[in-house]
């Protein structure tokens, strides 16, 4: 059950942050080659973001708020099928060519892009814990904020609904790269707290409700 932070969202919000994540992850995996590989794979990049931005929902339409066919829950339905469909592309090209050990890098430099793109709302070490609440909300799991400092925020997620999601995913044909979505989610998580020029930490967790974690986000010393 949520605390005193609603994390609710409309659905052209859960809409606009689907869409951000996909701003994030793309513009990040741009960023790591640039920077890391110096442009190489120019060519299979550039096939992979063919696949990314194909068929994007809303396309010709208004898609704020207001908007008419293609707004409300299918709207957000849509944009979270188009980034789970980016982001196991993304894991494929980046594990197939550079190995499991660069998605930390990956996750490093789209955490420089979510610096500039994540708004701050002044509530110190809880933005943060928040943005991954609302996260936690976008998949429909089981969460709850358990501090609510400006100095120190935890984050509980007694049970992580991307689980559930990644094999609804895979039986509609998405081919999943990674053994677990810890594998990436640890160290973007991570890296998107220290961005914000918070110390994080975290634990993960298997529990009755199933598989957790807890993130802290701690002001640095």
């Amino acid at each position: 059950m949520k605390q005193k932070y609603s994390t609710d969202m409309s659905p052209s919000e859960r809409a606009a942050l689907w869409r951000q994540r996909l701003f994030e992850a793309e513009a990040g995996l741009t960023r790591y080659l640039t920077e890391t590989r110096g442009g190489q794979d120019i060519d299979g990049w550039i096939a992979v973001r063919s696949e990314i931005f194909a068929d994007l929902p809303g396309r010709g339409t208004d898609t704020g708020p207001d908007s008419g066919a293609r707004a409300g829950a299918d709207l957000a339905g849509d944009w979270q099928r188009v980034f789970f469909r980016a982001q196991a592309l993304m894991e494929r090209f980046l594990v197939s060519r550079y190995g499991h050990g660069e998605l930390a890098a990956w996750a490093r430099a789209g955490a420089e892009v979510h610096r500039y793109v994540e708004p701050g709302h002044g509530r110190g070490a809880l933005d943060p814990v928040l943005r991954v609440a609302r996260q936690a909300e976008l998949y429909g799991s089981r969460y709850r904020v358990v501090e609510d400092g400006a100095e120190r925020a935890v984050l509980e997620i007694s049970h992580c609904a991307i689980w559930d999601y990644r094999e609804q995913a895979r039986a509609r044909g998405v081919r999943i790269t990674l053994a677990s979505p810890c594998e990436y989610c640890v160290h973007a998580t991570g890296a998107n707290i220290a961005a914000k020029g918070y110390a994080p930490r975290h634990e993960l967790t298997e529990g009755p409700d199933g598989p957790g974690c807890i993130w802290e986000a701690q002001c640095a010393a």
